[in-house]
């Protein structure tokens, strides 16, 4: 029977069950701080699309208590005249989607015939959709509490063509 020897390379780098060896300490303090220095620099250079190294603004800051908060839907007048609000689960698309697509609504409202083709395709039966509106609720608050003064605008919308293509 031949007894096992080790090297003192090996034997560096063998541990008691649960302890770390030196270069598993050194590779774990390398992570963290590199870990570290990416969280800093999205901290103070990053954007949403940096997440989760970088800010999730909008969760980082908080309302005047005597300001307004708003809020973002999406409505829709079909093609028999009946008005729908379009959830996420009409049209597969989620309210943050939308709101983050705002500015490029603006420059191009036709870009809003994508919702269009995504309730088309969620409801085939249906008749299409002739107008979708972006309509934005301001609340008034007053001491943190709403005042129940409230504001509805039509930020952007967008017609069908009258053939009803989009």
């Amino acid at each position: 029977m031949a007894a096992s020897t080790s090297t003192s390379a090996e034997a560096s780098e063998t541990t008691v069950a649960g302890k770390l060896t030196t270069r598993g300490r050194r590779l774990r303090a390398i992570v963290t701080v590199v870990g570290a220095v990416v969280l800093l620099w999205g901290t103070f250079w990053g954007t949403d699309d940096d997440f989760p190294f970088g800010p999730f603004k909008m969760y980082s800051h908080a309302n005047s208590p005597d300001g307004f908060v708003s809020s973002n839907r999406l409505e829709a007048v079909d093609g028999s005249g009946r008005r729908l609000k379009l959830t996420d689960s009409a049209t597969g698309l989620r309210r943050s989607e939308i709101e983050g697509q705002i500015p490029g609504f603006l420059d191009d409202p036709e870009l809003l015939g994508a919702v269009a083709d995504a309730y088309a395709a969620r409801h085939p039966d249906a008749p299409p959709l002739a107008r979708i509106e972006i309509i934005r609720r301001r609340y008034q608050l007053e001491d943190h509490e709403p005042t129940g003064d409230v504001a509805e605008t039509v930020v952007v919308s967008w017609d069908a063509e009258p053939d009803g293509a989009g």
